[in-house]
């Protein structure tokens, strides 16, 4: 015997369709924003994390270059002198650093010409100033550190127009890239923001020399109007003939 539809259950069935469909989309919704505001307040976190120069306590008295707080290669007898002012987000002093500067240790600082300095000029944005903290947290605990440290964030460097340097990045990037150093201590003085002074005094003493950009070098105390190294190579040669 042939069964007859229900209309009345059909009916309530077409009913019930949109009302389960409705309430789908309410919890899909639902998990969008909270996906969405999740990864918001995370990255508000990071970004909390950052500092501001401004903040930074402390009188700053620019009373010369300082190369005793610098990093630095090469001899102290050598002849001439030579800082770099750089920024750790800066395209080109990635481009600089990967093309030449392997080149310029072997000709001049290994062969006992120059000394070479490394000096912070962390100004494209807030995270600039945090890489800076932690290359001179690293210079405070070990020189040749730091230089390593130097080569490989340049290496893993992000979009110059995002915040990439973050608090997290960095505590990651070091703990993966940089062995040999006190990480716990590392890591304190990074959250701490321990050297923040010593990044703010670099960026007063560069800019009262002139430095507006990066990457910039100074030869025996006189910033070179390029960056080419043809100019460094130039004034340094100069330098080396005065000094005979």
């Amino acid at each position: 015997m042939n069964k007859k539809a229900n209309p009345n259950t059909s009916e309530g069935n077409r009913r019930l369709l949109p009302m389960l469909l409705g309430v789908v989309l309410v919890l899909l919704i639902g998990v969008l924003v909270f996906v969405t505001t999740k990864g918001t307040a995370s990255e508000t976190a990071e970004l909390d994390d950052l500092p501001n120069y401004t903040d930074v306590k402390g009188t700053i008295v620019v009373d010369g270059l300082k190369y005793e707080k610098q990093p630095h290669l090469g001899s102290e007898n050598a002849k001439v002198k030579v800082i770099e002012f750089a920024d750790f987000k800066c395209p080109a002093c990635k481009k600089w650093t990967a093309a030449y500067l392997d080149t310029f240790i072997k000709d001049y600082v290994d062969t006992g010409k120059v000394q070479l300095y490394f000096m912070n000029y962390a100004f494209l944005d807030r995270d600039s100033y945090l890489a800076a903290s932690a290359g001179e947290a690293i210079y405070k605990q070990s020189n040749e550190k730091f230089w390593e440290y130097m080569h490989k964030l340049y290496e893993n460097q992000g979009d110059e127009s995002k915040i990439w340097a973050t608090q997290k990045f960095i505590l990651n990037f070091v703990k993966k890239n940089i062995e040999g150093i006190d990480y716990a201590k590392f890591e304190q003085d990074l959250k701490n923001q321990t050297y923040m002074y010593d990044v703010k005094e670099d960026f007063k003493i560069a800019g009262s020399y002139g430095v507006n950009g990066t990457p910039k070098f100074m030869v025996d105390g006189v910033l070179l109007p390029d960056s080419s190294y043809e100019g460094l190579t130039a004034a340094i040669d100069a330098g080396l003939a005065k000094a005979r």
